[in-house]
Order: structure tokens, then sequence, then C-alpha cells
């Protein structure tokens, strides 16, 4: 027969994981608390950054629907002088209900010295 040796941690593995979780949800009772606004936005722009390697310019759109939120953000893809020749592009992030990043995709490329390039009327 072995003995363990008692070193005061926990052996209960759902101790150990709910430590790890992320502030606001506890495994065992579901979420605590949704994040608000501000605290998701900020949340998603720094996600954002640390995927794609672009700083977040300003946010167009914010948005929270039936799967999460959904935000557009503005990112500056390629400096180039003079500046306004720089080449930006929109895309639109989506998060799930806590605030954690599911999803993003470019919507479209423009020079920054340009008027909205989207186009209205289904063309």
């Amino acid at each position: 027969m072995v003995k363990k040796e008692n070193t005061g941690e926990s052996q209960d593995p759902r101790e150990s994981r709910s430590a790890q979780e992320p502030r606001g949800e506890d495994e065992a009772r579901g979420p605590v608390s949704r994040p608000g606004p501000l605290e998701v936005l900020r949340e998603a722009r720094a996600q954002f950054a640390e995927l794609t390697g672009l700083s977040t310019e300003s946010v167009t759109t914010f948005e929270q629907t039936e799967d999460g939120w959904s935000l557009e953000v503005e990112v500056l893809e390629l400096a180039r002088v003079p500046d306004t020749m720089s080449l930006m592009a929109s895309y639109r992030v989506e998060l799930d209900p806590r605030g954690r990043l599911t999803g993003y995709r470019r919507l479209h490329r423009y020079e920054r010295g340009r008027a909205d390039a989207r186009r209205t009327g289904g063309h």
C-alpha cells in the first residue's frame, strides 16, 4: 500500500479546473454574471489584436445578438506615405455571450483618404 503525501493541494479535479476558468464562470453553477458592453468591447479589441496583430482604430458597429455580440472594427492594414494612401480594412468580429472571440472576417479594404467604399443598392 502506497501512501500519498498531503501537499496541501486539492486532489479534486473540479477545484483545480475552476481556478483556470475565465472570470465570471463557475463550472458547477454556470455563468456567474455576463460582462457588460464596455468590458466586452475592450476584450474584443484585445483578442482581435492578439490574433491578427492589427490594432483597432475604431469600432463602427457594436451590438448584442442572439448568439452573443457582434462588432465591426476598422484597422490599419498597411501604412503608406502619405497617410491618406494607407490601406484600411473593416472586419466583422463575433463573440460568444461571455465576450470570447469566436470568429472574424474582413469585409472590405480601402485607402484611408477615400470616403466609405461600400456600395449601396446591392451592387
